[in-house]
């Protein structure tokens, strides 16, 4: 496949799949119609065994872009080849949280310095897609600042007297906020994160979508262009939704932005693995400086039909405990190991969010052991990176 140095490859696009695989021409297109160079690019196809590997592999071989297709078979055959087999857990099966691989894939290989998350049931718009996620990385300058009196932002706030939403993730306790805007100052290399919105179907949670009338799991309110007008940043202190289906991110935030277990678990709880990796990433950029940019580049979300029922099954288990989530690490305040490495920083912040949810009690809440359940897997999730930095030579994976 391709003759592409591997020096060259230092962005892994990561993408869960078992349906429309073939987005990926979409965005290969997208980038080389704007110039961006495709031999940056190892695309990672995250998927099951019931899935057509052989076919994906082929799309990937006609793209002439370099990557890898991990089925679950795969992923156990490489969780074993680097030594980390006993921690093969912190990654679910057939769930969207298997992005997690991709960070752990990431993390083996150094070569990559960014990661990228888009979901099989989107498409990118006519701008330059991974050049603008880039840029945004890269940014420093002037930008809009966000904040609010319930210390949530609404990623949709800028026409929401006008249609009403919020995003999936958004705590209905945070509604009605009264929103502030400013602008602030950021310096080159504080932005870790770029999160692109999205047009067409909007990310809601199943409550949402059934009070806009919308029993196929999408919404009867539909995104364009024109909702989105500046791009912005969350003020400190103040926590939004992170969706993971348009999303460029620096490698150092890799021990902080662990994807929660979600969906295979004792108590039911779906749906919100990128939402609660947003909410300790936002509170490990808060306390180390970093930043998480919001706005464009967008996508299309074209998010297929389903019983907006069989969602709500998935979320509701989970609604409680994310309407307090976000109290529980507001108020962690780690020991930051002085002159260290980065990633070592948002690791200790992620261990201190890890052991608030692992060592306390939350009998108060419905389902609440699941809080224990995902700081001891938050645990584990830091002590498999340990021991993949400890590998010599990864194993590598080219299709």
């Amino acid at each position: 496949m391709g003759t592409t140095n591997r020096s060259d490859q230092d962005i892994c696009v990561v993408v869960p799949t078992i349906r429309e695989y073939e987005c990926i021409r979409a965005y290969v297109e997208n980038a080389r119609e704007h110039g961006f160079d495709t031999s940056r690019l190892f695309v990672l196809l995250v998927t099951e065994d019931f899935c057509d590997t052989d076919d994906m592999r082929a799309m990937l071989d006609d793209l002439d872009v370099p990557g890898a297709v991990f089925d679950g078979t795969r992923r156990e055959e490489w969780y074993e080849d680097n030594g980390v087999a006993e921690y093969a857990h912190v990654v679910p099966a057939a769930s969207h949280a298997e992005t997690s691989f991709g960070l752990l894939y990431m993390w083996a290989n150094e070569r990559f310095e960014y990661g990228f998350f888009i979901d099989d049931d989107t498409l990118p718009h006519e701008g330059d897609f991974f050049g603008r996620h880039m840029r945004n990385l890269a940014f420093g300058g002037e930008i809009e600042r966000v904040s609010s009196d319930e210390q949530w932002v609404n990623v949709l706030y800028q026409r929401a007297d006008e249609h009403g939403l919020y995003p999936r993730g958004y705590p209905y306790s945070a509604m009605d906020e009264t929103v502030e805007t400013d602008t602030v100052e950021i310096d080159g290399g504080n932005v870790v994160a770029s999160q692109g919105l999205w047009t067409n179907v909007p990310d809601l949670d199943a409550v949402r979508i059934l009070m806009d009338g919308d029993l196929r799991g999408q919404a009867q309110t539909r995104t364009t262009t024109g909702d989105f007008e500046s791009d912005f940043v969350a003020d400190r202190g103040n926590y939004l939704t992170v969706c993971s289906m348009n999303l460029a991110f620096r490698r150092e935030v890799i021990p902080a932005f662990y994807q929660l277990p979600m969906d295979d678990n004792a108590w039911d709880v779906g749906r919100f693995d990128d939402i609660w990796s947003g909410v300790f990433l936002k509170r490990a950029c808060d306390l180390l400086g970093g930043r998480i940019y919001n706005g464009r580049p967008l996508c299309e979300h074209n998010k297929a039909p389903r019983s907006t029922f069989d969602d709500l099954h998935n979320e509701v288990a989970g609604l409680e405990l994310n309407e307090h989530l976000w109290e529980l690490v507001d108020d962690v305040e780690p020991d930051l190991p002085d002159a260290s490495r980065t990633p070592d920083r948002y690791a200790a912040v992620f261990e201190a969010m890890a052991h608030r949810l692992a060592d306390g009690e939350f009998d108060e809440y419905r389902n609440g052991g699941f809080f224990n359940h995902v700081g001891a897997y938050m645990l584990d999730w830091l002590e498999c990176l340990e021991a993949l930095a400890s590998v010599e030579t990864p194993a590598v994976a080219d299709d």
